[in-house]
């Protein structure tokens, strides 16, 4: 693993504009009622997802100044992502309107506490999304994005290829979530082409189960065996943990005991408190901590990008060395951020 070098950071480089460019494609998302399957339903709720967008939401409430890359259809769905994103803080200056392709969609069926999931994309106007894209960036401190992309389309497989191997832009930090999707892509086909993803970038997001499916990885030292060329690899174990391991230091933290609502978007909200807590200079233990903190808020709802707490008291909890087995995670905390930390914002 090489030396880490964060000299890219916004905060020893002021000349950066700030921003972190979040890149993918978000889709609107159909589920019928709890309790029901999308056979019997007479009605649906509408939201929005993506996993980049997911990111770009959590940057955004943490204060990151972040832009969402993508493309959407010239229809409703298309506008009310962008309205939803807007609404959240996050940048649109670099989504593009395609007038001949649509916005994606996906259903989710819930039978018997399973999800299943059913996507209706091929021809969406993300999937268009082409290297070109990326010439109207302004140097950006960061550059986030997921293995969804190198499978949706192969113009959008290109545009991966680009940001992380050929480092088109080649003064922004790498972020790569492998966040590998097996009704997409079966592991044995995407376990060489998200290794070489994973292994060219600054940052990358894994989690262990996935990378025992993809690489046979059964703890986080051999993720890092598999990957020698990252410079920071974070190794999530679910409801163990996560780890930070780079050339200079691993570092292990504990995840929040919690009752699980729904796990979807938790991966994104992890990556956003880390790399919100990167971005900001804080050390390893405290990017973790917002991870976590983030995580598992998202866990108490069943949206990918619920509202979230005051985020001075996630700061606040993220950068504390102590009190951390103290901190009580409920749906309640998602309105009421006093509950996390049991006192007054001051």
């Amino acid at each position: 693993m090489t030396t880490t070098d964060w000299s890219a950071t916004t905060a020893e480089h002021p000349d950066r504009n700030g921003q972190v460019v979040c890149i993918g494609e978000s889709m609107t998302l159909l589920t019928p009622p709890a309790g029901q399957s999308l056979i019997e339903a007479t009605e649906t709720e509408l939201h929005v997802a993506g996993a980049e967008g997911n990111v770009a939401c959590g940057l955004a409430h943490l204060g990151i100044g972040t832009q969402w890359l993508s493309r959407i259809g010239p229809d409703p769905l298309g506008q009310r992502i962008l309205d939803f994103y807007g609404s959240r803080g996050v940048g649109l200056d670099h989504v593009v309107v395609d007038p001949d392709r649509p916005t994606g969609v996906m259903f989710k069926d819930r039978v018997a506490d399973r999800n299943s999931v059913f996507y209706y994309r091929k021809g969406s106007a993300a999937s268009a999304l082409v290297p070109d894209a990326l010439s109207g960036l302004d140097r950006p401190a960061l550059i986030h994005l997921s293995g969804i992309n190198a499978v949706l389309s192969g113009q959008l497989s290109d545009l991966a290829r680009t940001v992380v191997i050929d480092r088109a832009l080649p003064d922004a930090l790498v972020s790569f979530d492998v966040n590998h999707r097996p009704g997409l892509w079966p592991a044995e086909e995407a376990a060489a082409p998200l290794r070489r993803l994973a292994n060219a970038a600054d940052v990358v997001l894994v989690g262990l189960d996935e990378a025992e499916r993809l690489w046979g990885s059964t703890t986080a030292d051999d993720v890092r065996a598999n990957l020698p060329d990252a410079k920071v690899i974070v190794v999530k174990d679910a409801d163990r943990g996560a780890w930070h391991l780079s050339a200079e230091e691993t570092v292990f933290q504990p995840a929040l005991p919690l009752q699980v609502v729904d796990v979807v978007g938790a991966g994104d909200a992890f990556a956003a408190g880390y790399l919100a807590a990167l971005l900001s200079g804080r050390t390893p233990a405290a990017r973790l901590r917002l991870g976590h903190l983030l995580a598992a808020l998202t866990i108490q709802s069943t949206a990918d990008t619920p509202p979230l707490p005051d985020a001075r008291v996630l700061w606040e909890l993220a950068d504390a060395d102590d009190g951390w087995d103290r901190i009580v995670i409920e749906p309640r905390a998602l309105a009421d951020a006093e509950i996390l930390r049991g006192k007054e914002i001051r």
